[in-house]
């Protein structure tokens, strides 16, 4: 690697002159690039000459924009076959949080630096959730276009938004009351797929997608085999852990069996679908029953006052609510910790503890574990 002054005249007779690297590339391919003041091409030349001895250095010629970049994660999401909703979610991250402000930076020229001044950035206007889904989709972004030769390393794998716990959003579970009422209040086409919830954990994606041959009512079992994604495309499960078998109890199986003899019939054979035996609308689902419910039930809140001074109630839950009504239950019966994450379709214990930990702690527990560890110490 060399560094040299070059000087021209132009055709207007003008005199110029630059500071041209000449270097070799980790292939062995000679590259030059050209600055118009010395100490910044000294500065590029110990970079580039430490990047190319580590075998992480791509020239500026053989990079694209990060927008460019962002194109190829979005189009091999859709070549795999990605759920429509998860496309969608690439895409939106990329047009909204990432391109603005990154998206004519060449790969070649980010740094992790550039990449932590990005995160700040970010944050200055957008929620940590959102900064941090929108770093980890850039680095996801910098993984496939290292995965295709276009730069050489990911500058933003170490970057990181940083929530402490206070910051983490803490799950709600409803009251056991909350759920008799609720339970109480349905009417006969809603009360199946919201005591099964109750019951199972499984997540609303779950219950829309799931079929009559999913279920055991003899041996009184759910297997999860499928789910409907928001667009109400059916697919697998978001992960291996998705696909499990969850007991039910009996109550459960008496209400499955009656809700069979008259729930809506289609080609599908969902177990709750909508009135022409498709998959249920998850918005519609919410916002058309299980918001109403809740009101109905008194599971709700005052938000306001309208026009006429009456109160303007609110639902207090989201249906995701009922799942960690569930796992709850499971806990309190002192249910061991795989289990919990089997049934719960978790990827990952560390997951369940991250979610569920705080439900574990069991004082009157703590006492007797104490004694019985003594006895066995000291005999």
């Amino acid at each position: 690697m060399a560094i040299r002054k070059r000087q021209w005249t132009t055709p207007k007779g003008e005199a110029k002159q630059a500071w041209l690297v000449d270097y070799r590339d980790t292939a062995g391919k000679r590259r030059f690039k050209q600055f118009t003041r010395k100490k910044e091409a000294e500065a590029w030349f110990t970079q580039a000459g430490w990047e190319v001895s580590k075998g992480v250095h791509t020239a500026d010629s053989q990079s694209v924009t990060v927008a460019a970049a962002a194109d190829l994660w979005i189009a091999k999401a859709e070549g795999e076959c990605r759920e429509r909703g998860t496309v969608q979610q690439y895409r939106q991250l990329a047009n909204l949080h990432i391109v603005p402000l990154l998206g004519l930076e060449r790969l070649s020229r980010l740094s992790q630096p550039r990449v932590e001044a990005y995160r700040d950035e970010l944050l200055k206007t957008r929620s940590k959730a959102m900064a941090g889904k929108a770093v980890r989709a850039l680095s996801s972004i910098l993984n496939e276009a290292q995965r295709r030769g276009l730069v050489a390393q990911n500058v933003a794998r170490e970057v990181k938004v940083i929530r402490s716990s206070r910051e983490k959003v803490k799950i709600t579970i409803p009251t056991r009351d909350e759920l008799k009422a609720l339970l109480n209040h349905a009417d006969d086409d809603f009360r199946p797929l919201v005591m099964t919830a109750v019951f199972t954990g499984l997540r609303a994606s779950e219950l829309r997608g799931l079929r009559w041959s999913d279920l055991d009512l003899k041996a009184g079992s759910i297997t999860v085999t499928q789910r409907a994604d928001k667009f109400g495309q059916i697919g697998a499960p978001k992960s291996e852990a998705g696909h499990r078998t969850v007991p039910i109890p009996p109550a459960l199986v008496t209400e499955l069996k009656a809700w069979k003899l008259r729930s809506p019939k289609g080609d599908m054979g969902l177990t709750f679908p909508n009135t022409r035996g498709g998959v249920q609308n998850y918005e519609h689902m919410l916002r058309r029953k299980f918001f109403p419910l809740q009101i109905a039930a008194g599971v709700c809140d005052v938000s306001g006052s309208n026009d006429e001074g009456e109160p303007i109630l609110k639902a207090r839950y989201g249906f995701h609510a009922l799942r960690h009504a569930a796992a709850s239950a499971w806990i309190k019966q002192r249910i061991d910790l795989k289990r919990l994450q089997v049934w719960m379709g978790h990827s990952s214990i560390q997951i369940t503890l991250d979610t569920y930990g705080h439900l574990l702690a069991d004082a009157s527990g703590d006492a007797a574990l104490i004694a019985a560890t003594e006895a066995e110490l000291l005999g």
